[in-house]
């Protein structure tokens, strides 16, 4: 069997995501693993000059939701994780699917586990899939959990 011994669990705090936290927490038990939470600020589109200045302190905005995704990161630790589960918690800014790979190399990561929102249509077209981008792009395995279809 392959040893997992360092889990990363992507989140961007949707549902989706949490489908997928399930999933890296019961393959870290099993494995005995660590498990590594890891959350991407992506870069924030600041307006160019020349049009003017703003008064949106993006520095600020920025310290603010790093702020809030470390409060959120705790309240998962506490309330989803087992104590006895060795947990890692990152925060990173970024764009989120180099940022996912670059992470999982920096930490010696086997195994990424990560939620695809099942966006179909112009959506997936026009963004594409975090997932699929990690998928394609990174040197280790990656289990894809779905999110859950919704009921027609």
């Amino acid at each position: 069997m392959i040893p997992f011994k360092r889990i990363l669990w992507p989140t961007d705090f949707s549902d989706p995501s949490f489908e997928a936290l399930e999933a890296a927490i019961e393959l870290t038990a099993a494995f005995c693993s660590e498990l590594y939470l890891l959350h991407v600020i992506p870069p924030i589109p600041v307006a160019n000059e020349a049009e003017g200045p703003t008064s949106f302190d993006v520095s600020l905005y920025q310290a603010e939701l790093e702020k809030s995704a470390k409060k959120m990161m705790e309240g998962i630790r506490e309330k989803k994780i087992s104590k006895e589960i060795r947990v890692h918690q990152i925060i990173s800014h970024g764009h989120p699917a180099p940022e996912i790979s670059r992470i999982a190399e920096d930490k010696h990561i086997d195994l990424i586990v990560i939620a695809t929102h099942g966006e179909t249509g112009w959506k997936h077209f026009i963004f594409g899939s975090v997932a699929e981008k990690v998928m394609r792009h990174a040197t280790l395995p990656v289990l894809v959990i779905h999110a859950p279809r919704e009921k027609k």
